[in-house]
């Protein structure tokens, strides 16, 4: 059952707050990306504790999996952690979805921040247990000074985000951040979406997304136009675009052709991919926001009101995400 008509919001953030990073995805091992985690929490002012299945290598299956369960559920269930963190994305994150326990999860909403396969994540929480999550930069993202000053804003503020945009460009003829209006209109839903392959993978599952009367959201990395093709089909057969609200489509980061052996798979561009598929469905929808893969990274609320303007490439939060700290529940 979707839980939209009963969202949890968690706490604000404050300086000193304790946040609890575990690597729900690929595992972390190297001693000097686990140095520049702290390093991330400290210039946020904030302290950190960790998961026990943090910088340890991958044994058997079933106790990887069993580990990262462990430690979501410990971070969640611990009084004094604030906020749970993803150190970084990659592969596995759904593994955990069928041994989560979402009600001790409802029972102490806390921030979830991430992105990419944590997508997983995000979708399982937000239908099975009701909590806005934020999708937004791992803590080994690169944190431009965009990025950082959109965090501090989405964590630590109990306000609503707002309107929110790509960074000022310096260069209007060759914009670092190109943005297109696939299709030009105005429209507001509540907001789901995420890593469209993690998307795509649980289709028919108890976790799959609700896209009727939203505004779905979608970013990828490293995929090739035929791919994103293949996966924007299972998308339509699906019926997940029939009633949407709109769309927005954030950078699709190197999803050109790699090399002349597969550049023949796909006989369209990656923009024509897009348009091929989004451009009929008679609801705005803007290509090119600085959502996922890309070091301007904005953060996104899963289920809050949302309205998107795809004539002035906005998208506005309607209402705050977060409780003030120290708010009742």
């Amino acid at each position: 059952m979707s839980r939209d008509s009963q969202l949890i919001r968690p706490r604000a953030l404050r300086p000193g707050d304790i946040v609890g990073v575990i690597t729900p995805s690929t595992s972390v091992c190297d001693p000097d990306r686990l140095a520049l985690v702290e390093r991330t929490l400290r210039h946020f002012h904030l302290r950190m504790k960790v998961g026990a299945q943090v910088g340890q290598r991958v044994g058997d299956f079933q106790s990887w999996v069993q580990g990262r369960v462990d430690d979501l559920h410990a971070m969640f269930s611990d009084p004094a952690v604030d906020a749970v963190f993803c150190i970084r994305g990659g592969f596995g994150s759904a593994h955990l979805l069928d041994s989560l326990d979402y009600d001790l999860i409802r029972a102490n909403p806390k921030i979830l921040l991430g992105f990419s396969d944590i997508t997983a994540l995000h979708l399982a929480i937000h239908r099975q247990a009701g909590l806005v999550t934020l999708h937004g930069p791992v803590v080994l993202a690169r944190f431009s000074e965009f990025t950082r000053r959109h965090v501090r804003q989405a964590l630590f503020e109990s306000t609503a985000l707002g309107e929110l945009r790509n960074p000022p460009e310096e260069d209007e003829l060759r914009p670092e951040h190109p943005l297109r209006t696939i299709s030009p209109g105005v429209a507001a839903g509540p907001l789901v979406g995420g890593n469209l392959a993690l998307i795509t993978s649980l289709l028919g599952t108890p976790h799959e997304i609700e896209t009727t009367g939203k505004m779905l959201f979608l970013e990828e990395v490293g995929e090739e136009p035929y791919a994103i093709d293949r996966m924007l089909t299972q998308l339509r057969l699906a019926g997940k675009f029939e009633r949407v609200a709109g769309v927005i489509v954030g950078e699709c980061v190197n999803c050109g052709p790699r090399n002349a052996s597969t550049s023949g798979l796909s006989y369209y561009s990656l923009g024509e991919v897009l348009d091929n598929h989004l451009q009929g469905l008679g609801v705005p929808v803007l290509y090119g926001l600085t959502i996922g893969h890309t070091a301007d990274q904005l953060v996104l609320p899963l289920g809050l009101p949302a309205t998107l303007d795809a004539d002035a490439g906005t998208l506005t939060i309607e209402e705050p995400a977060l409780l003030p700290p120290g708010a009742a529940d």
